[in-house]
């Protein structure tokens, strides 16, 4: 890895998961051509701003509140649907600072996560073969050879799709719909209409009374600007590397290379190969970056790894996502926080309790249950405290819609509830319900956690 970076080196490593099989690789260049002068997504001082900011979780001062789709879709795109996940975010934010004691950084998986990693090149139903949907940004999701060819002029349309999207993002954070009274009202509105919402009524008043505080000291969004905006950013899993190779500037301010594609860029628990395209292209952007650690996930492993990402061993630099399943965490999360630790590497720690969890219904649905995801979180915060290493956030597949693609939650969402509302492009996620309650259960766990150790620190 000691071998001179550009945006392009990493075609000279093998790259899974990267479509090979356009019908024109040709047009595919001259696509890929037109995306190097178009305008960049995100700027190189917002990526540094969001770095800054990991720094502070890195070092137990913030949390990392991360998610959105699981992918995102042409068909779905729709101001209601990004405004509804926005708030989402927002409301959950408040409920965990307010708990946990520490302000919440706000990471979307929105504005460019199109792309997806299948397990099977191929799909097979009713004896058809044909290759997989993989996301928006490659082919389509209905099954016929038409929408399953890869369409290299699918890489425009989602381009102008993550810039409509992050236009309306920045004017949700800035333009007065962040106001932390407006969300704190729709939060109340959840816990009223929630079946269990005595649960969280005890937090939520709480935090009624320390804004009822505030104002009356003359702290309000009038008088603190502040209270009435937001910063927010997006993130997307980097799996197609054609299209982030042409979203790669130099930034004229440093003279150092970032992907403008999106703040935050994570590689996957598929392609995280020492020797592959992904960690070789990710290696020489200055964005913020993260590695998915899955069960097979050795700790020589993962050192390995976070010497080529972040050599400088710089805060703020590299997250690392736990994505183990809620049987496995216990078994395989300790030994590489603790070799972190031991070797002295400066990383968050954060917890993805969605892809180990899924299962396939009796129906046929791939779902998630809901007690399955909380038992995840609430293991890493545990073990995290443990070892001592700040669990430092969750990354969650939801969405602001009311679906139904996990089991259980407050409204106890059965197997045969799946049917009903069931709109995921690939995995299933949670709704906007079960994702605000788990946001009040995991702020709980946060609670605990802060008040022991308080009184830890007092003996």
């Amino acid at each position: 890895m000691t071998e001179h970076w550009t945006p392009a080196s990493w075609r000279n490593k093998p790259a899974k998961h990267v479509p090979t099989d356009y019908p024109d690789l040709a047009e595919v260049a001259k696509v890929e051509q037109v995306l190097r002068g178009m305008p960049p997504l995100v700027f190189a001082g917002e990526a540094r701003r969001l770095k800054s900011l990991l720094g502070d979780v890195a070092e137990g001062r913030a949390f990392l509140l991360q998610g959105g789709d699981c992918a995102e879709s042409f068909k779905e795109f729709h101001a209601d649907n990004i405004r509804d996940t926005f708030r989402l975010i927002l409301q959950m934010a408040v409920v965990l600072t307010f708990a946990g004691g520490k302000p919440v950084v706000k990471v979307g998986r929105m504005a460019g996560q199109f792309a997806k990693p299948r397990s099977s090149p191929v799909e097979t139903v009713n004896g058809v073969e044909l290759p997989s949907y993989r996301g928006d940004i490659i082919n389509g999701m209905e099954f016929d050879e038409a929408s399953r060819r890869p369409d290299p002029q699918r890489l425009l349309q989602a381009y102008g799709q993550s810039a409509a999207t992050l236009n309306l993002l920045r004017a949700f954070a800035g333009g007065g719909y962040a106001d932390l009274y407006n969300i704190h009202r729709w939060t109340l509105g959840f816990v009223a209409d929630s079946p269990q919402g005595a649960k969280y009524r005890e937090l939520s008043e709480k935090i009624s009374e320390a804004l009822t505080f505030m104002a009356a000291i003359g702290v309000t969004p009038e008088s603190q600007p502040d209270l009435h905006r937001v910063e927010f950013f997006t993130s997307h899993e980097a799996l197609l590397l054609g299209f982030e190779e042409a979203m790669t500037r130099v930034d004229s301010t440093s003279g150092e290379w970032y992907d403008t594609s999106a703040h935050l860029v994570w590689i996957g628990e598929r392609t995280r190969q020492l020797d592959g395209a992904h960690i070789e292209f990710f290696r020489g952007i200055k964005n913020p970056i993260g590695v998915k650690c899955g069960p097979t996930m050795e700790p020589d492993d993962l050192l390995r790894l976070i010497d080529v990402l972040n050599p400088k061993n710089e805060p703020g630099r590299l997250t690392l996502y736990g994505r183990f399943g809620h049987d496995k965490i216990a078994e395989r999360l300790p030994r590489l926080l603790q070799a972190t630790k031991k070797s002295g590497r400066s990383v968050v720690w954060a917890i993805d309790p969605m892809h180990g969890n899924t299962l396939t219904a009796a129906n046929g649905y791939k779902t998630r249950p809901f007690d399955r995801i909380l038992s995840e979180v609430k293991s890493f915060v545990q073990i995290a405290e443990a070892e001592g290493v700040h669990p430092g956030g969750v990354h969650l597949e939801m969405t602001g819609q009311n679906v139904t693609e996990c089991l259980g939650g407050a409204r106890a969402l059965s197997e045969g509830d799946l049917a009903d509302r069931y709109h995921t492009h690939c995995d299933p996620r949670l709704n906007g319900e079960q994702a605000l309650e788990l946001a009040f259960l995991v702020a709980e766990k946060l609670k605990e956690e802060r008040l022991e150790a308080a009184l830890r620190a007092a003996i």
